[in-house]
């Protein structure tokens, strides 16, 4: 009698485990914005610069949307759209397969083979895996197969890009005789990074030259000329700050757009860098805040996080291109140089050419990307600098977050006007494009 009791025991506690791992699972927008926060914390434990940083959004981005086009009737695939993109594999077996879980795993899959610290993306993976092998075994086992075959297709077609190749190319080699040219900045005088970023293959445009900006003012300092005018310019805003004392608004908006990844602070002998997001990195942010405010399903936040990434991605190769081309010295240099040697800016200034600037080219391109898909004069609170000690700033459209944004580089003291008010023309005209041409939802 005893042994059929615990037989019987034994028999329901393997039914209602059975029926644990049978439990519906749904996946929730904000299980993708915490795949994005957290290859966002190791981007900046890393110390990724802007460009790289951009191609690391981009790749899992695109993951994770293929997959949500391919069972969401709301949205079209990127294959054809998209630079050498294919269709991604139809599933050998349908059956039990999450396709918002897939799309979440292949994110988290590509994210963890585009940076150094895996082990932080791993830990974060594994705390998904559990819960969701607990909740519905079979459902997950199918999910994640599908989403590892998926982010095997797209990873074999993101390392046909040319990134493995520049690795291997010479550094930027700097022009001394020439005083127009680019010199490293102080403190730390770092080489000009990613000097070959416009070979890496674009998403959208058709090519790195495609938004080829006019030619910077050329190089002069007599005083009649459009360069020294410029010159003067970043000179005399930095000096009216000092007046209005560390509290003025030109410096709070220099410091809220910063996102310099490279800033090194010096202490006695020691040099260290403090952690920063990247440009792109804000741009995401602002797209998690207005997928969040908007009450975005999980196929519409992984929509708008592709496109923008994709805007941000094709800015940035456009942009670089632009920066080693023209190759422009920076304002400190040449104001430490000609004008007043104990000059210095609110900002530090990046280590690479000046013209354009990359935060007016990717601000312009985020914008028109969001705005297309959000719509014009979405006003929103910008809180994506709090965890860094800043405020929340409030903003009436994308729009007019990208045009403050490419002036703080003025008010930071690290850009003349023309790289402002160019580079955002050139940002927006390249996100126009990308909107244009990408052909993404149905209806």
């Amino acid at each position: 009698m005893k042994k059929s009791i615990s037989l019987i025991a034994a028999l329901l506690l393997v039914l209602v485990s059975c029926q644990k791992k049978q439990e519906p699972i749904e996946i929730s927008p904000e299980e993708f914005h915490a795949s994005v926060d957290k290859v966002i914390e190791v981007m900046i434990h890393d110390i990724f610069s802007p460009p790289v940083a951009s191609r690391i959004f981009a790749y899992p981005n695109i993951a994770a949307y293929e997959i949500v086009a391919k069972k969401n009737d709301n949205y079209k695939s990127l294959a054809g759209q998209v630079t050498g993109l294919e269709s991604i594999p139809d599933p050998k077996n349908t059956e039990n397969i999450n396709y918002e879980m897939a799309a979440l795993i292949a994110h988290i899959d590509l994210n963890k083979r585009l940076i150094f610290s895996e082990e932080r993306i791993e830990s974060f993976r594994d705390s998904l895996y559990t819960v969701w092998m607990e909740q519905n075994e079979p459902v997950f086992n199918a999910s994640k197969a599908y989403g590892l075959e998926v982010a095997d297709f797209i990873g074999e077609w993101m390392n046909k890009d040319n990134y493995k190749e520049t690795r291997t190319m010479p550094k930027f080699t700097v022009d001394s005789e020439d005083p127009s040219r680019w010199q490293p900045t102080p403190p730390a005088y770092m080489n000009g990074i990613e000097p070959h970023w416009e070979k890496i293959r674009p998403f959208a445009i058709d090519s790195a030259q495609q938004f080829k900006p006019i030619p910077p003012p050329e190089f002069s300092m007599e005083k009649d000329s459009k360069f020294y005018q410029e010159v003067m310019e970043v000179y005399e805003v930095r000096k009216s700050m000092i007046g209005k004392g560390d509290k003025s608004d030109e410096i709070a908006i220099a410091q809220f757009w910063d996102c310099n990844p490279y800033v090194s602070v010096t202490r006695g002998h020691l040099m260290f860098a403090t952690k920063k997001i990247t440009p792109g990195a804000h741009w995401i942010g602002i797209t998690k805040i207005a997928s969040r405010k908007t009450d975005a399903d999980f196929a519409k936040t992984v929509y708008a996080y592709t496109k923008t990434s994709i805007a941000i991605a094709d800015a940035f190769i456009s942009c670089w291109d632009e920066k080693y081309r023209s190759n422009l010295i920076r304002p400190e240099t040449v104001i430490n140089e000609y004008i007043d040697d104990s000059w210095e800016p609110v900002l530090q200034t990046p280590p690479f050419p000046e013209y354009t600037s990359g935060h007016s080219v990717v601000s312009g391109a985020a914008a028109i990307a969001l705005t297309d898909i959000f719509g014009d004069n979405f006003a929103f609170d910008d809180d994506t600098e709090v965890a860094y000690g800043l405020p929340v700033r409030s903003f009436t459209s994308f729009n007019h977050a990208s045009s403050e944004a490419a002036l703080s580089r003025m008010y930071g003291g690290i850009h003349y006007r023309a790289a402002i008010d160019v580079g955002i023309k050139q940002g927006r005209d390249l996100g126009k494009f990308v909107v244009d041409k990408l052909d993404m939802t149905k209806g």
